[in-house]
């Protein structure tokens, strides 16, 4: 009888632990009601941009433009003849490595 008793104690002991540590209603789970929902952020048109180089606010055109000039390089892409030729042949080692891992 005190063995059941015990374990009967235990048993709810056990719940309530469980029970007081889980919010069983949701509203500790919504946001607060003054902030933006994300789905409407998404959402928003930005007109106005600021500059990666010394963070001043531009203008929509004036981001597009800068975006624009600094995707164009100014150097040419061209590698010396010996590079070119020793990624070419890494390249073709690391080809036989996959085929032949030894």
């Amino acid at each position: 009888m005190v063995v059941k008793i015990r374990s009967n104690l235990f048993f709810l002991s056990g719940l309530v632990v469980l029970c007081s540590g889980f919010p069983w209603h949701g509203a500790r789970a919504f946001p607060p009601p003054e902030e933006i929902p994300e789905e409407i952020l998404r959402t928003e048109i930005i007109v106005e941009g600021r500059s990666p180089l010394d963070n001043k606010p531009l203008s929509a055109q004036d981001y597009a433009q800068l975006q624009q000039s600094l995707r164009e390089s100014k150097f040419s892409p061209t590698l010396d003849e010996d590079v070119r030729h020793t990624i070419f042949l890494l390249q073709l080692l690391k080809m036989f490595r996959t085929v032949n891992p030894l």
